[in-house]
């Protein structure tokens, strides 16, 4: 058997295989796994934009590991890199102050295990369709509130808001401008569609999937990196 290249320890085992199929071994003594003869694969650009398009679609990350032939270690650095350099508010066109309707709702999602919930509030422009403001956390006013917060300026001095009747919204948006209104009214449609759209697209957010999110930060990198693409494909 080959020596530990951490440890040069000789208790070494197999251990699988690697994606290419060449034989993985585990260090007994430190816990190593490792390859002899190691050669570093390039990911090239191409590929990485192919890596993007995909993490868009309703696809695992061992799934996207097979079809681009890359390490699922590999995709995962690339996802953590990926999640954390994205930015978490809205990216939005210009808007002047005028009339405006917004929409708010909540969708559940976890991280882990289905024990650890997090919630996930959005808003939306009525007209424009826009995402205006996300926040993932507890279904609690503290997190209604914060969702307040990353609306753009404009909305919180202007918009008409209309949200279900969860309670935390009636402590949060000014009641001049809250309407509390039921799904058969419709003026929660568009919020309710991007939320459907958001679990057929990204795999970590269907209620029931094994693609769950690990991490927290992934799950809100990779949130945010959705709404910025769907911001960005609406029509002029």
């Amino acid at each position: 058997m080959p020596h530990c290249p951490d440890c040069d320890s000789t208790r070494t085992v197999k251990n699988g295989h690697i994606h290419t199929g060449k034989q993985r071994y585990l260090c007994r003594n430190c816990g190593r796994q490792f390859v002899k003869n190691p050669t570093n694969k390039v990911i090239d650009t191409p590929t990485r934009e192919l890596i993007d398009r995909l993490l868009l679609e309703r696809i695992p990350m061992a799934g996207i590991a097979r079809a681009v032939q890359v390490s699922e270690q590999w995709l995962q650095d690339y996802v953590n890199c990926k999640a954390a350099q994205t930015q978490r508010q809205v990216a939005i066109r210009p808007k002047k102050k005028g009339p405006m309707t917004v929409q708010c709702d909540e969708l559940w999602s976890f991280v882990d295990h289905k024990g650890n919930k997090q919630w996930v509030w959005l808003a939306l422009d009525a007209e424009t369709r826009e995402i205006i403001g996300a926040y993932v956390g507890s279904r609690s006013a503290e997190s209604a509130q914060k969702l307040w917060d990353s609306l753009p300026a404009v909305y919180r001095q202007c918009a008409v808001i209309y949200t279900d009747a969860w309670e935390a919204y009636r402590q949060v948006l000014p009641s001049k401008r809250h309407r509390v209104v039921s799904k058969s009214s419709g003026k929660t449609s568009y919020i309710e569609r991007f939320n459907n759209t958001l679990r057929q697209r990204v795999s970590r957010f269907v209620r029931r999937s094994l693609a769950f999110s690990k991490s927290l930060r992934n799950h809100i990198g990779l949130l945010w990196n959705f709404i910025h693409h769907y911001n960005a494909s609406l029509p002029l």
